[in-house]
């Protein structure tokens, strides 16, 4: 990648003011750059080129942030003085604590929403609710207290880094498969539960990994419990990016930037894309967001599966109302039976069409002197699906394993699969063909 602040054919720094003539930059870390002075080429970090620029009104503070990040770095004291210097190259801010106390932020939302080239970190003295999430509207990817330790710095560099990398300009070059939209929209099932503990969860994660076995085209579960999912948990995986991310990139987001924002479980091929990682960053995610993201993920996939927390926000009524299918899971308990029965009054209410919710059954073999037929009695539908009690469950669990994988001949693995050929044969092998 060519340097946004280097002449490669020069043996001294400059910016290119696009088709003006070059001018050297910066070389002090007080003041913007001058005509008389240089800047070091870009950072290297993790085999990426990265374009550095600490943006901070205070000499002393800019100084710091600029001897902790090292020499390949330059600074000015508002965002706005960087603008004549932009060609397309991929930027990363980082904005120091100043930003975060005067008016800073609105003009640094204003070049990151013109600019896509660049990535913004905020490093703040205290860090607050509130600026969390006005850094957040504002377009910053990640907000760090001080005193930030290098390490922290440079993950964060990075991390923001790896999201441009990503952006349709730049599309995948690491020999990954892609896939295109095809204009066949996928099946949405959204997994729902009005009772904590259900196995909601469970449920939703062996249904993805059953179906990415069977089915030639992408399967995508998205954790949409955004305050605590445990998806990646369960997988056992640690995603790079999350919801977060592709809501930052909404208004760039295609079919290509999308499949680079997943995360793939690598046994058996389901795309997952992982709630938040922080409970904070629930709030800056709403429906309409979320319907957006879907829409855009059954374009290439032939199943999108749908975790949700167990309770109704603006959230999970966006994504029943735009499933094709629902299932509602609940367990063999009086609670659980209530709290379902609720949900089913709630969403005839919302007029929600009767022929598309499943009523899923969970430790449907569990003694406690409740029978399925008195279950449906009291919620008026029929079970599709009974799910038995196993110890294979809490052990596949915390093997980050799905039972369908490491218990595929037990009772509760087989009722799972039967669960997933209500929505698509298995096929004859067992196996997703690569």
């Amino acid at each position: 990648m060519s340097s946004f602040f280097t002449n490669e054919n020069s043996e001294n720094p400059v910016l290119e003011l696009d088709d003006e003539t070059p001018v050297p930059a910066q070389g002090t870390v007080s003041e913007a750059p001058s005509l008389n002075e240089s800047a070091p080429p870009p950072s290297e970090r993790s085999g990426r080129q990265i374009n550095l620029v600490v943006i901070e009104p205070d000499d002393f503070a800019r100084s710091q942030l600029l001897v902790q990040l090292g020499a390949d770095v330059s600074s000015f004291p508002k965002v706005e003085d960087l603008l004549p210097y932009l060609n397309g190259e991929s930027i990363v801010l980082v904005l120091g604590p100043s930003c975060a106390i005067d008016d800073s932020l609105s003009g640094v939302e204003r070049v990151l929403h013109a600019h896509r080239e660049i990535g913004a970190i905020l490093v703040t003295e205290e860090l607050t609710t509130s600026l969390l999430q006005q850094a957040l509207r504002s377009g910053v990817k990640d907000v760090l207290e001080a005193p930030v330790d290098d390490t922290q710095m440079h993950e964060a560099i990075d991390r923001v880094a790896a999201s441009l990398a990503l952006s349709p300009s730049r599309r995948r070059g690491d020999g990954a498969t892609t896939f295109e939209d095809d204009g066949e929209l996928a099946q949405v099932i959204t997994v729902f539960s009005t009772k904590g503990g259900s196995g909601k969860s469970v449920i939703a994660t062996n249904l993805g990994v059953s179906l990415a076995q069977r089915s030639e085209k992408p399967v995508v579960l998205i954790d949409a419990d955004l305050q605590f999912g445990d998806i990646a948990v369960m997988l056992k995986l640690v995603p790079e990016h999350t919801i977060v991310d592709v809501v930052s990139s909404l208004d760039r987001l295609d079919v290509s930037l999308m499949q680079s924002l997943l995360v793939t479980h690598e046994s058996s091929g389901l795309l997952v894309l992982p709630a938040p990682l922080e409970p904070a960053f629930a709030d800056q995610i709403d429906a309409a967001e979320m319907v957006q993201i879907v829409e855009v993920l059954r374009r290439f996939c032939s199943h999108v599966i749908i975790d949700t927390p167990a309770y109704f926000n603006d959230v999970v009524l966006g994504m029943i109302e735009i499933s094709d299918e629902v299932l509602l899971i609940a367990g063999m308990d009086i609670p659980s039976i209530k709290n379902v029965k609720i949900g089913l009054q709630t969403l005839h209410l919302l007029n929600t069409p009767v022929e598309k919710l499943h009523l899923i059954l969970n430790r449907a073999n569990s003694k406690v002197k409740l029978d399925v037929a008195e279950v449906e009695r009291t919620l008026q539908i029929s079970a599709d699906i009974l799910i038995p009690s196993d110890i294979v469950v809490p052990q596949s669990v915390n093997r980050g394993v799905p039972v369908v994988q490491s218990s595929p001949r037990s009772g509760v693995a087989k009722s799972l699969q039967e669960l997933a050929s209500l929505f698509a044969p298995a096929a004859k092998s067992g196996r997703r063909k690569k």
